[in-house]
């Protein structure tokens, strides 16, 4: 017995405004169609970015009439197909901005979404970059039911957070849904290890599509959209360019690696012993 599922990666670029980021999408989500893809999904910020200086400045609307998320959802709605808004940037009473993202499902109805837990502020040689400045954190994570399978949703640099992952596989979720925007130096470094890894700690299919190409204002994005097995093996790797890449997955490689491998389910709590300076169980 298997649960195939046929899923496309939109690689996409990072674009400035709310009119080019949609055509983007779209022109996208027409070839992931055209192969059959059931579940399609999108990169972060797929509805528009920009960078000043070390911060992020996205377009951003309210919900309600988000040219992007609306545009997406007539097109999951026109095409009967399911998608994942990897995330929009809506506005935010303080001013700022959530880095919001969406399950779509074939009726074009919002069916969860997602606010960004850990928002991107680092400093990597002279790279800086202060994700905060006009972004505001979330507070929940999120699983989402479909006719395929439960998700669970994250967001680009909450890849480094092995913690939520457990939790989310622990709530059920059976696909790991990682859109990012990662950039070129560190997605050249840890993008590939950290999606393995949160598919092997887990027992998970990870669904990473990541943006690719300059931004305006500064920036690069790193591409390589994955799709990794619960084994931990990297079944399609959209590379350094845009376009489409899809696979079909058999969603029952969940059941069996979790078997075989069930750590993703204990919890064994630890104590620090101060006078050995070690973590003792």
């Amino acid at each position: 017995m298997s649960r195939p599922l046929t899923i496309a990666c939109l690689q996409t670029r990072p674009m400035p405004d709310f009119s080019t980021a949609l055509d983007e999408a779209v022109l996208r989500a027409e070839v992931a169609v055209s192969v059959g893809a059931e579940i399609l999904l999108l990169p972060e910020y797929c509805g528009g970015l920009k960078t000043e200086g070390r911060s992020f400045v996205p377009p951003a609307a309210n919900e309600t009439d988000h040219p992007v998320l609306q545009g997406l959802r007539e097109f999951a709605q026109s095409k009967q197909v399911w998608m994942v808004v990897g995330s929009v940037a809506i506005a935010a009473p303080c001013g700022k901005a959530f880095n919001r993202g969406f399950v779509l499902d074939s009726s074009g109805e919002i069916r969860a979404r997602y606010d960004k837990l850990h928002l991107f502020d680092i400093d990597v040689g002279s790279q800086q970059y202060r994700e905060s400045e006009s972004v505001v954190a979330g507070k929940d994570a999120v699983v989402c039911d479909t006719p395929y399978g439960r998700l669970g949703f994250s967001i680009c640099y909450d890849l480094r957070f092995p913690h939520l992952y457990r939790f989310l596989a622990q709530a059920g979720a059976e696909l790991l849904l990682i859109p990012a925007a990662f950039t070129q130096k560190t997605g050249e470094a840890h993008w590939h290890v950290l999606n393995r890894a949160r598919a092997i700690e887990t027992g998970s299919f990870v669904i990473a599509p990541c943006a690719v190409g300059a931004v305006v204002g500064g920036g690069e994005s790193y591409g390589h959209s994955l799709v990794v097995n619960p084994w931990g093996e990297v079944v399609v790797d959209a590379g350094a360019f845009p376009g489409v890449v899809h696979t079909t997955i058999d969603l029952d490689e969940v059941a069996a690696a979790r078997q075989q491998i069930p750590s993703w389910n204990v919890n064994k709590p630890l104590k620090f012993s101060a006078k050995q300076s070690r973590l003792v169980s």
